[in-house]
């Protein structure tokens, strides 16, 4: 499955053999779904499959893959094509196709390079996108969303179909290496690594002038992307989900573009990805594809989980493959009510096992768990005090405690006055007409310590009824003599 047993097999022409090295083959990008070839010639695929476009499980010896927006197409050794998923339009009818070097599919029709330099399609046609009969001494073949595109073996350029948005206006292209279809965007690689491109130009896509010392390009419905000498990325266009987010990707040697999405085969035959993943189309991260590298590099696993509490939110949860040596950002988030705690495992090559934001250095097969600590609840409790008197502990104002905490109040009246109650949230006080007394928080509480004037002593009563008292005892006293 390495580039000599695929020269070999299919007897490319060395003009062929350098648009390989090149070209995106290993993996291909549809509308929704992504697919891979794994080193032992099998497939693997992800995304939408509403049309069975990812239904490759049983296909063996393959070593050119392409998806369009509802299907997929693989080419195996033997030269011959196999196809699955939407057939509406006949865009998989490719069992009688022989002799094939390349196969590209647009979003509703396939097309193939034969040996010889002509091209077989198949599909929708009716924007003359398969009108490609007459083609001869073409090197390189790619299509797009209504259109296809030819290099031939002198570096020119042919085009057939849709046409009205520029993406056919070809004509005056030299020394193209490669070329790519989108939508309705064409793209093409010089020889001197510089880029071309022409088409609908909404999003940007097209706005690749600036480029230089790119080795592969790629497009997909709205955009445009860029493979560069030191494996590092560039993109332009329509970046709504984020499908142009590659800045950080590095070792990267193949390059595809989805419809609304974006991946990258790295070095080691890892795979990463970014863009719309509403049909899990980006989720590659425990691929391991076949490289064109005779040596790659190593890889190994990292397996991520995490207790109650909270989930890692990058890269998730689950098995990951990763390149030798390659530094893995990793972020534990908590949910409401808990605290991150640490990370336990395979943590040696981790900064700081008790950040929730760290880094990995992927060295060996690694598992590691985040782990999260439930945070006890805390409460306010508010409290005042009216005329007459105060709350001396815990004091007035507003204090925070956690959730069971039994926190003791203390009112003491002034001179002249008298504790009276508690009034407010008082549900949890245990005597709220003791000025000494407890209150259990499991709320935000609010309470009020009242007081009230002593009554005042009314003497010339008290004399009044100390006199009649007398006066009642002598009465008494003098009765019981007699």
């Amino acid at each position: 499955m390495k580039t000599g047993k695929l020269i070999s097999k299919i007897l490319l022409s060395v003009a062929l053999v350098i648009m390989i090295l090149n070209l995106s083959c290993t993996i291909a990008a549809g509308g929704r779904h992504t697919v891979g070839i794994l080193p032992d010639g099998t497939v693997v695929a992800t995304g939408n499959n509403d049309e069975g476009q990812c239904n490759v499980s049983g296909w063996t010896d393959i070593v050119h893959v392409a998806a369009g927006f509802s299907h997929t197409v693989g080419l195996k050794d033997d030269a011959t094509v196999v196809a699955t998923g939407r057939n509406i339009e006949g865009q998989c009818n490719v069992l009688g196709w022989t002799d094939i070097s390349m196969v590209v599919a647009g979003d509703w029709h396939t097309v193939g390079l034969k040996s010889d330099g002509t091209v077989v399609a198949t599909g929708k046609s009716d924007e003359g996108q398969c009108n490609v009969g007459g083609w001869t001494g073409i090197a390189q073949i790619a299509a797009g969303g209504a259109h296809t595109v030819g290099i031939k073996n002198d570096g020119t350029l042919v085009a057939t179909g849709r046409n009205i948005e520029g993406q056919c206006n070809v004509l005056g292209w030299t020394d193209i290496d490669l070329v790519v279809a989108g939508y309705a965007h064409t793209v093409g690689l010089k020889d001197g690594g510089t880029v071309v491109a022409t088409g609908l130009s909404n999003d940007g896509q097209c706005d690749v002038g600036g480029w230089m010392n790119i080795t592969q390009v790629a497009a997909g419905h709205s955009h445009t992307v860029g493979l560069k000498d030191d494996g590092t990325v560039v993109a332009t266009g329509l970046n709504n989900d984020g499908q142009c987010d590659v800045g950080g990707w590095t070792n990267i040697t193949q390059v595809v573009a989805g419809g609304w999405h974006t991946a990258g085969l790295k070095d080691c035959g890892t795979v990463v990805a970014t863009g719309l993943d509403n049909d899990g189309q980006c989720d590659v991260g425990g691929w391991i594809l076949e490289t064109l590298s005779d040596e790659p590099p190593g890889t190994y696993h990292l397996t991520i989980s995490s207790a109650a509490g909270g989930l890692v939110t990058a890269p998730g949860e689950g098995t990951f493959a990763y390149c030798e040596s390659e530094v893995v950002n990793l972020v534990a988030q908590a949910d409401s009510g808990y605290g991150f705690g640490n990370w336990t495992g395979d943590v040696g090559t981790v900064a700081d096992a008790s950040d929730a934001t760290i880094t990995i250095t992927m060295n060996g097969d690694y598992f590691i768990t985040a782990n999260f600590e439930q945070i006890t609840p805390q409460f306010d409790l508010t409290i005042s005090s009216t005329a007459g008197g105060m709350v001396t502990a815990p004091g007035e104002g507003t204090f925070t405690y956690d959730q069971g905490t039994g926190v003791n109040l203390v009112a003491e009246a002034e001179e002249g006055y008298r504790f009276v109650n508690w009034t407010g949230d008082v549900g949890t006080i245990a005597y709220a007409n003791d000025a000494t007394t407890t209150i259990i928080m499991n709320g935000d509480y609010s309470i009020t310590a009242n007081f009230e004037e002593k009554p005042s002593i009314n003497w010339p009563l008290i004399a009044g009824i100390i006199g009649v008292v007398v006066v009642v005892g002598l009465v008494v006293f003098f009765v019981r003599r007699k």
